[in-house]
């Protein structure tokens, strides 16, 4: 009785206190707001103001977010996994601990990302490395392409030529007073049926150029169609002066034949190869491809289609060559000997490139290893698989190689800027070989845009990639004289060369042996290899981030994740701003505020503080008697 009489007095200001079926219930108003005046006793209890039940009471929030940044940073601080960023909250007390600290972790920061700078710096240049590795098995034998270097006269320009030599003649005595006529033996003079129609431009001549206090040169002189601009064609060298003056002649005639091609090597009256075995067994005739060079010559390339199981000269290919200059150009060819070239199969052999020669009377054991080469594509370099990355049509019928690809492109351009093609280069459709007789200043347009080319102005450098994958042979050559001075006779005798000789000259001069085979099956493979591929610069940016800070790839997520806090906060924090200032206009308060109902008058003996001495108002019958 007493416990009840007091419970209505001795609360404070802002508690209502009522008591009713379920116990004693206790409310708390803000300060300088009104209380709601107490139920009766026998008003049921509201359902909002029922205790919900364990599994409807609220729980922990699914996002929660920090009231400040400082809040946000503490906390960060404290529970993070990088090294020294503790140190700013534990340190606090201590300013300049606090900003040595600061500091450290800012320049360690800022000397991270400035590796990082130079890590994809280098990265984005795509660097590479060659890797080399040694491998051993089986290889096919590469072909090889031999060249008699005894360029013929052809049948239907024999007078043409006549009559080069003896303007070559010409030329060469006034240079430097010599005759021909005694060492030059001439062509053959019979009747040989009709020739194409050439007039011998005798305006081109050999021309010796003295400059004071230099040294003179030799050379040609190339004009225009209107013959307004010249240039002379000049050469340091008399000797490859001549030549190349007698080249572009010879070029010019050669041009006007027609494009069937006659059978070279038996017009000279006798077989290039005496004998030829490889791996133990004699060639066949389908072994080669016979093909006539303008300057080289007859030309085979033998393709024996078998794998070297084992190196040695007894597994490789011997030849017995010949090597007389019947019908010879003096002029145009100044070798005796055998043009020889190592190649891919189904390669277009470049003799002008990468042909080596064989002296006569010698027989030269020549040793391959082989070297493949893998290049990377885009973007760590340019390279091409074949014909489909180029744009270039190859005018070759083989395989992709460089070499044919930038002989391609210059004949193309020679098309298209002079009108018709070099001779020694095969011919685009539609296209025409290049002559003075038809294309008077055709000299002029070439040397103008071959001297583009060896000074890399012509696209055909950029247009035409190194092919991906290539292999190279690495030659080691050996000679000695053959056959010996005791059995040159009897080997003479035997190859049927004994009573072709002249008197003049060497039993040995006429005759060459070749031996070519694998030094070694083992081969090397020269790849090249990403300097940073992207496991490595994982590694190499997991290294620095360590180095700078001593943590992992989860203290990166705890930045991300003080980043996505920071940027909520930041966002929550503005809008709190907006919404303030919304509500501070006049207007808005007037807009926002609806109306209130009245407040319920205190009872007359309840004073500020609510200690009310007698019964509150509402309360009932039953509890008064109390």
């Amino acid at each position: 009785m007493e416990a009840s009489a007091h419970r209505g007095s001795c609360f404070k200001a802002g508690t209502v206190v009522q008591t009713t079926s379920e116990g004693l219930g206790i409310w708390k108003y803000p300060q300088g707001q009104p209380p709601l005046p107490p139920l009766p006793e026998d008003t049921p209890p509201r359902p909002e103001d029922r205790p919900l039940p364990p599994e409807d009471r609220p729980g922990e929030r699914l996002v929660e977010l920090h009231t400040s940044f400082r809040e946000l940073f503490t906390f960060f601080c404290t529970n993070a996994t990088i090294h020294g960023t503790i140190r700013l909250v534990c340190s606090r007390q201590n300013r300049l601990k606090t900003a040595s600290w600061g500091l450290l972790l800012v320049g360690a920061l800022g000397a991270l990302y400035w590796q990082f700078g130079l890590l994809f710096e280098q990265y984005w240049r795509y660097p590479v490395i060659m890797t080399v590795s040694v491998h051993s098995e089986r290889k096919l034998f590469p072909s090889v392409t031999l060249c008699d270097m005894n360029p013929h006269r052809p049948s239907p320009a024999r007078r043409h030529l006549q009559a080069l030599d003896e303007f070559a003649q010409e030329n060469i005595y006034s240079l430097y007073k010599f005759n021909f006529s005694e060492s030059w033996e001439g062509p053959f003079a019979e009747d040989l049926g009709p020739e194409p129609s050439f007039q011998l431009d005798r305006g081109i001549r050999l021309q010796r150029l003295n400059h004071p206090g230099r040294q003179s040169k030799v050379g040609f002189r190339l004009c225009n169609s209107t013959g307004g601009d010249c240039f002379y064609r000049v050469y340091s060298s008399g000797v490859t002066a001549a030549r190349e003056w007698y080249r572009f002649h010879y070029m010019n005639i050669l041009a006007l034949l027609p494009p069937t091609r006659e059978d070279s090597h038996r017009s000279h009256g006798g077989h290039f190869v005496f004998s030829c075995r490889y791996n133990g067994r004699d060639c066949q005739a389908r072994h080669f491809q016979t093909f006539h060079h303008p300057t080289y010559g007859s030309c085979y390339t033998f393709n024996g289609a078998w794998a070297a199981q084992h190196p040695g000269i007894t597994h490789g290919i011997s030849l017995v060559l010949r090597t007389e200059q019947q019908d010879h150009l003096p002029l145009l060819s100044t070798e005796n000997g055998i043009k020889v070239m190592i190649h891919r199969r189904n390669q277009t052999p470049f003799l002008e490139h990468r042909g080596f020669s064989i002296r006569p009377g010698t027989e030269t054991t020549i040793g391959i290893r082989e070297d493949e080469v893998h290049r990377l594509g885009s973007p760590y370099g340019h390279c091409s698989d074949g014909m489909e990355a180029v744009d270039v049509p190859l005018l070759y019928n083989a395989t992709y190689t460089m070499q044919a690809c930038l002989v391609s492109c210059f004949q193309q351009l020679m098309v298209e800027t002079c009108s018709c093609g070099y001779y020694l280069y095969p011919l685009p459709v539609g296209a025409e070989y290049c002559s003075y007789t038809r294309h008077p200043a055709w000299g002029h347009c070439f040397y103008r845009l071959y001297r583009d080319l060896e000074t890399h102005r012509l696209p055909c450098a950029s247009r035409c990639p190194r092919p991906c994958r290539e292999s190279s042979y690495k030659l080691s050559a050996g000679t000695s004289r053959w056959p010996s001075s005791k059995s040159a006779d009897w080997i003479l005798a035997v190859l049927g060369k004994r009573g072709h000789q002249k008197p003049s000259q060497s039993p040995r001069s006429n005759i060459a042996k070749m031996n070519i085979f694998y030094q070694e099956l083992n081969y090397r493979t020269v790849d090249e290899t990403p300097v940073y591929s992207v496991p490595q610069l994982l590694s190499a940016m997991g290294s620095l981030w360590s180095l700078w800070f001593g943590s992992s790839v989860l203290s990166v997520l705890e930045l991300l994740e003080l980043l996505l806090d920071a940027t909520a906060l930041a966002l929550l924090l503005c809008c709190r701003r907006l919404r303030r200032a919304w509500r501070s206009q006049p207007g808005a308060a007037t807009r926002a505020s609806g109306p209130r109902p009245e407040a319920t008058p205190l009872p007359s003996d309840c004073g500020p503080d609510l200690k009310c001495s007698g019964t509150p108002a509402g309360a009932s019958a039953e509890e008064s008697r109390l």
